[in-house]
């Protein structure tokens, strides 16, 4: 199954991919394109946070999403599609939506990164407040919608993140909160489309960027680790 990712990387780093663990939290368009890398970049244990189910509009953008599964859970809908792919692969779903009362509940089981792919501003402070104290290793997602440019999307530290009113937002909860140290991002900093629709406007390419760079940034973190 994956003669051609040992070929380029090599035995041992496969092995150390397959038996790192992941935490994905949100797995819809951004989230649901890293899922599909790592798994097919050979992790074999992955939790799914998600309350959603899978609706009409999400057919433009979330690769899990088709006619024929709408209704129905996105993590369940996930879960079956990472065993059609590769049934060695340890599944683990919770289906919460996850908030400031609730969110130990994510820290169960021990993870070696976490991707933070939630719409949740709230989440996503105390996300990288509790796993710069349990020295977990996270991956913030930034806003990807009303933007339509996927050269445009990059990884860095937060600090230097623009034209990004959420990753502002978490700009100002670090410095308020003297957190230290980096925390990586994936951001887009092409300055939003705006339209008179009270809807936010998205399509494929820009989140499907974004989540295939979460899983090359962790992929990649995993082959340095000595």
């Amino acid at each position: 199954m994956f003669d051609r990712t040992i070929a380029l990387i090599g035995k041992d780093n496969l092995d150390k991919i397959k038996n790192s663990s992941i935490l994905i939290i949100g797995v819809g368009g951004v989230g649901g394109y890293a899922i599909e890398t790592l798994i097919r970049s050979g992790i074999e244990n992955i939790t799914l946070v998600d309350y959603d189910k899978i609706d009409i509009s999400n057919i433009n953008r979330q690769i899990i999403a088709k006619e024929s599964n709408i209704g129905k859970s996105k993590v369940e809908e996930w879960k079956k599609r990472i065993l059609e792919i590769n049934n060695n692969v340890n599944v683990t779903i919770i289906k919460e939506k996850i908030t400031k009362d609730n969110i130990d509940i994510l820290f169960n089981k021990k993870y070696n990164y976490i991707i933070d792919a939630c719409d949740t501003v709230i989440v996503k402070k105390i996300l990288i407040k509790k796993c710069k104290e349990k020295n977990i290793k996270l991956l913030t997602i930034c806003g990807m919608g009303k933007k339509i440019n996927p050269s445009l999307v990059k990884i860095c530290d937060i600090k230097d993140t623009e034209y990004d009113p959420i990753a502002k937002e978490l700009r100002k909860y670090i410095r308020d909160n003297h957190i230290k140290g980096k925390i990586p991002c994936i951001f887009s900093n092409e300055k939003p489309i705006t339209n008179d629709k009270k809807i936010i406007a998205s399509m494929t390419p820009v989140p499907a960027v974004a989540g295939i760079y979460a899983a090359y940034y962790i992929i990649n973190n995993i082959i340095q680790e000595k």
